[in-house]
């Protein structure tokens, strides 16, 4: 203990051992004491040595803590020590934190670090700092060494859990990418992290949120995990726990963490937004009627609050992704909560800033949201709409500066794809919807637009160009203003009064302002062109501003000068005789030179502050005289650039040629437009016969089932009949041996009553007979009727057989009967003969009345077989009808047969004449393909339509291979 002593300060006899043999004795200590007490107390020594000698003890001590932490785990103490000693030894000094958990004995680590800190030179501190990324690097050579840290936090003891997560953190400021992908592969490592953000120790969950920040920085696969750990769910809780904007410092770390989430990560805004989250950021921005002394805090929370709404709809994000949540943001009013604290009063500037540039990102391109904005009003007396009030802030040059770049990027995106707003502000200008006694949106920009502030010249050029942007309707409707410059003169016109003030000379900012609102303004409107030329005065003042050689600023001027005069060029009309294509060509090539015109087109898109303003819609600028170039002119100029440089490199040959190769053109297309149209026109016609066939096939097989059906009735009928004709046979037998034993008992005529029953029977079930087939026979011919109506094209080849077969079974059914006849006499001729023997073998004591009885019944008995044989005759009767009636469905197929070969013929010919059009349409094709290569030949631009034509052409071939 003595030792320990002269470690922790005590005083000791003898000299004093140095820093490094002090350390060196620790770590031998740890290694070799068998006694956890020992190890524990050098541990402990090591951790308050740690800071001061930092080099010392993570060169020799390192491995030693960590074979601590790995085998030492049931000693949370020891643990403890271990994992502050290296959170020391890998955390910069300026990010140090006190140690709570720090008994009595830490003086050293206290002077130390109040001497490391208070150094003022920056070359010590790199030194530091290069020593935690040396220490880290070495630390995470070894994988597990990070899964070792994540199973420390499972430990719930905080004087483990804390150190843990405060090392973690340290780790990842350190080399963050490369803890980053073990964290990532290691088995619930992320989980184990989540984990934090539920500890009841409100120290652990803070500290675990500034883990969870380096954590995702810059990674989505983790961002992702994190995010599906329910981290939306817990973060939102604590900043409602933690009273919103009115929160502490974790309230700023939760939204820190949730832009860390969702900025770039198109697959958690979407979670974020599927979730319902955004509903419940509608209450961050609640703010009451005294807004007088926000604190910083307050202030930085709701500045992170609002750039969270910016991340769901950023402009970069993309376009269904932006609008769903703009639709998300108007239905459960987080909107209208905006334009609240937009009309507020005492909200500090930096606040309202951003509220306008995130209430625009909102509305941007979205027709219902900004609508919505256009009818929002300020509450003054009289109410004005929001939109005066911001553009009355925009002109104002007492107004900061980065809110008038808010205003104006506000405006930009409420006519961002909106005409009716763009109309809406256009009539404010026109002479019929002026109201003298109110301020409009059009008054207040006429007046920036003329102010002797440039800033405020320029704002009000670039708004009036947005709202001529791919308008044009409204570009002509705003040649109709006129302007009152002075009492006694005649008004004159908006567009003439640019040209005059940009002539007069003034500053850069303005001049720059106004020819990307004249260039905005005409491009695409020959009408506006014609306006423009007509000014005597514009065309030399263009051709002078070009000619000149001037400095590096005007050089810029000078640029936008020739994309204002190409593009009178280009959209010229040729209606002034003075100014037309060839003639501006001619003045640019005596005065400019062609060279040295498109030389000064170009210095646009070479300067410095061109590249910036094309990133990103938002003009965001460090100083006012940087404020040159608008992001959506950077499109115009990227689009005119190339076409202007081939307007003004044409001769008018070469123009007056591609003119007429552009009129063959034409007329090939209305050529071919005409073979197309008659093409679709014979594939509808082929398709509605494929219809009508599909149809006559359908009704062809429900005709199919219906014989079908009366060919198993028929077959049911002759199983009755054969079973009739078996018990009549039956019955017959029965009856002659009757007769017998009546002629030798006396009970003959018992027997001829049954007979006579038996007979009525047969004869009732012969005419039941009869009607049915009737029957069948109508049913037969409807059959047929309906089948020459409306099956003219199907095939009749099965119908065929089946009456056939009917008629098979008709001269089978006729063959029956004739076989009953021949029963019959032969039932006859047995009765005779049974009758004679009976006669021959009786006694001659028979009186004379009993063989005149016999006599009489042996003639009802004859008469009773003529009647049968009457009925013989009507079934052969009825069996020559059916003969016939089958000749007449037999010559109805064949007429159907007839039929069916026309109508094969007329397709056969369809398809003929619609091969002679392909073949014609593949000439002309050839024809317009031989133009095209001597346009491309020519350097024009040709569209090409050969692949819309191949499809075409596939299309009929596969309509015909299904014909065949």
């Amino acid at each position: 203990m003595n030792f320990f002593r002269g470690v922790m300060g005590g005083q000791a006899a003898g000299p004093q051992p140095s820093g490094a043999e002090t350390i060196q004795k620790l770590c031998d200590r740890v290694a070799s004491s068998t006694l956890l007490e020992d190890r524990r107390d050098a541990v402990r020594a090591l951790k308050s040595l740690s800071k001061k000698y930092r080099m010392e003890v993570g060169t020799q001590a390192m491995e030693h803590l960590i074979n601590i932490l790995q085998t030492d785990r049931s000693d949370s103490e020891i643990l403890g020590y271990a994992l502050d000693t290296l959170y020391n030894l890998i955390c910069n000094d300026e990010e140090e934190e006190q140690d709570e958990s720090e008994d009595a004995v830490t003086p050293i680590p206290a002077s130390g670090k109040h001497k490391n800190v208070s150094m003022p030179d920056e070359a010590m501190q790199k030194q530091s700092d290069d020593l935690g990324a040396q220490f880290t690097e070495q630390f995470i050579q070894d994988p597990e060494h990070i899964t070792l840290i994540l199973s420390l936090l499972e430990e719930f003891d905080f004087h483990v859990r804390w150190p843990g997560v405060k090392l973690l953190t340290a780790l990842l400021k350190n080399q963050g990418v490369q803890v980053q992908g073990i964290i990532l592969v290691s088995p619930m490592g992320v989980s184990r992290l989540m984990d934090l953000l539920a500890d009841s120790r409100e120290v652990i969950r803070n500290d675990g949120l500034l883990l969870l920040q380096q954590l995702t920085k810059s990674n989505a696969a983790i961002q992702k995990i994190v995010a599906f750990e329910s981290a939306f769910e817990r973060l939102l809780d604590i900043i409602t726990e933690e009273g919103s904007s009115d929160g502490g410092i974790v309230v700023e770390d939760c939204l820190l963490l949730l832009l860390n989430l969702l900025k770039n990560n198109s697959s958690n805004q979407n979670f974020f937004k599927e979730g319902s989250y955004i509903q419940r950021m509608k209450p961050w921005f609640e703010v009451g009627d005294d807004n007088s002394g926000w604190s910083a805090q307050k202030v930085t929370n709701l500045h992170l609050m609002l750039q969270l709404v910016r991340v769901m709809v950023s402009p970069v994000n993309s376009p269904g992704a932006s609008a769903s949540c703009q639709k998300s943001m108007y239905q459960c009013g987080l909107l209208q909560q905006l334009c609240t604290i937009l009309m507020a009063t005492g909200v500090p500037a930096d606040i309202l800033t951003e509220t306008i540039n995130t209430v625009s990102e909102v509305i941007r391109g979205s027709q219902v949201n900004q609508d919505y904005f256009a009818s929002v009003n300020a509450p003054s007396n009289p109410p004005r709409p929001a939109i005066v009030v911001l553009l009355m802030s925009m002109v104002n040059e007492r107004q900061p500066f980065v809110l008038r770049c808010a205003v104006l990027y506000c405006f930009q995106c409420f006519l961002y794809k909106n005409q009716k707003g763009q109309g809406e502000i256009v009539a404010t200008l026109l002479p019929s919807t002026i109201d003298a006694n109110s301020i409009s949106a059009g008054q207040l920009l006429c007046g920036g637009l003329f102010s002797a502030d440039s800033l405020s010249n320029w704002c009000a050029s670039v708004a009036l160009a947005h709202a001529l942007q791919d308008n044009l309707t409204q570009k002509e409707q705003l040649l109709r203003v006129q302007l009152a410059t002075s009492l006694g003169k005649p008004p004159v016109s908006l567009l003439q009064q640019c040209t005059n003030i940009l002539s007069q000379g003034s500053k850069v900012q303005t001049r720059v302002g106004l020819l990307m609102l004249l260039c905005t303004w005409i491009n695409n409107c020959p009408i506006a062109v014609t306006h423009f030329l007509h000014n005597q005065e514009n065309v030399p003042f263009l051709t002078a501003q070009i000619s000149e050689n001037l400095g590096e600023d005007e050089r810029l001027v000078q640029g936008l000068c020739a994309l204002l005069l190409g593009i009178c060029i280009f959209y010229n009309d040729n209606s002034l005789e003075n100014y037309t294509k060839d003639k501006l060509k001619q003045l640019i090539e005596k005065r400019i030179g062609k060279e040295n015109f498109v030389e000064k087109l170009g210095f646009i898109t070479k300067h410095e502050l061109y590249s910036r303003a094309a990133q990103k819609p938002q003009p965001v600028f460090l100083s006012p005289e940087q404020m040159l170039f608008d992001h959506e002119f950077t499109k115009l100029v990227k689009e005119l650039e190339g076409v202007i440089t081939k307007a003004v490199h044409k001769s008018s040959e070469d123009e007056k040629k591609e003119e007429d190769v552009k009129k063959t053109l034409e007329q090939h297309d209305n050529i071919v437009m005409q073979y197309k149209d008659l093409i679709r026109e014979q594939d509808a016609q082929i398709q509605e016969l494929k219809e009508q066939v599909a149809t006559m096939t359908s009704q062809s097989e429900q005709m199919q089932t219906t014989v079908t059906q009366q060919l198993s009735q028929i077959q049911q009928h002759k199983d009755q009949y054969n079973i009739i004709k078996l018990k009549l046979g039956k019955d017959s037998q029965s009856q002659a041996n009757s007769q017998a034993d009546s002629q030798v008992n006396g009970l003959q005529t018992e027997e001829l009553s049954q007979l006579r029953e038996d007979l009525e029977k047969l004869r009732q079930q012969h005419t039941l007979l009869q009607t049915q087939l009737s029957d069948k026979d109508a049913l037969i011919n409807t059959l047929k009727s309906e089948t020459a109506e409306g099956s003219a094209a199907s095939d009749n080849t099965e119908m065929l057989k089946e009456l056939d077969a009917l008629r098979s079974r008709v001269h089978s059914q006729a063959t029956e009967i004739d076989q009953m006849k021949t029963e019959k006499q032969e039932l006859l001729r047995k009765a005779e003969a049974v009758s004679s023997e009976a006669v021959s073998s009786s006694d001659g004591t028979l009186d004379a009345a009993k063989m005149a009885e016999v006599e009489s019944r042996l003639a009802a008995q004859t008469s009773e077989t003529e009647r049968l044989k009457e009925e013989s005759k009507s079934l052969s009767k009825s069996r020559v009808d059916l003969d016939q009636q089958l000749a007449a469905a037999t010559s109805t197929a064949a007429i159907l047969q007839t039929e069916k070969a026309q109508l094969q013929t007329e397709v056969q010919e369809s398809k003929k004449e619609q091969d002679d059009l392909l073949m014609l349409l593949a000439d002309q094709d050839q024809k317009i393909h031989s133009l095209k290569q001597k346009l491309k030949a020519l350097g024009e631009p040709v569209d090409d339509e050969d692949d819309l034509d191949a499809r075409d052409q596939t299309d009929d071939d596969e309509e015909d291979d299904d014909e065949d």
